[in-house]
């Protein structure tokens, strides 16, 4: 009697381990295809702060940097310990009437701390060092059909 439990136990056993085998197959390529779906949204967030949002910045392009945001959409943070407050159109505009970091002659560089994305929803944090300041962004991004657009931006200028 003994001897048939241990043989049904052991074949217990067997189907137990087969039954997980095969299911983590299955769990590793539904992970590979979020994760395709994950670098390629995060490849599309680098190039929009890659290429419109530095390079906005940068030149003072309000077309192209305004290209990323989402109209009505705000920037909050504060500079200097002064809050800052602006809707997206201030925000452009003051951009558009101050001299570009590129005319200045001074250094500029941005850099990508991270990105994380969840769904439709994702936060850039970013440094930017410009003019005399050096700026820590927050970006928030929604996929609006099919494009990645800043929704919110929230910065502070950090001591150096």
């Amino acid at each position: 009697m003994k001897i048939q439990k241990s043989k049904l136990s052991v074949s217990k056993i067997i189907l137990l381990i087969a039954f997980l085998l095969f299911n983590t197959g299955g769990i590793k390529a539904q992970n590979n295809n979020t994760m395709k779906t994950h670098n390629s949204d995060t490849e599309a967030i680098t190039d929009a702060v890659e290429n419109y949002y530095f390079k906005g910045i940068y030149e003072g392009d309000v077309l192209l940097l305004g290209s990323i945001f989402y109209p009505g959409s705000f920037v909050f943070g504060d500079v200097n310990g002064q809050p800052y407050f602006k809707t997206e159109a201030l925000y452009l505009d003051g951009v558009k009437n101050r001299q570009s970091p590129k005319d200045s002659g001074k250094p500029f560089k941005g850099e990508i701390l991270s990105i994380k994305v969840v769904n439709s929803i994702a936060i850039a944090e970013l440094n930017v060092k410009m003019y005399d300041f050096n700026y820590r962004d927050f970006l928030s991004f929604h996929k609006i059909d099919g494009k990645w657009l800043i929704v919110n931006k929230m910065l502070t200028n950090l001591s150096e």
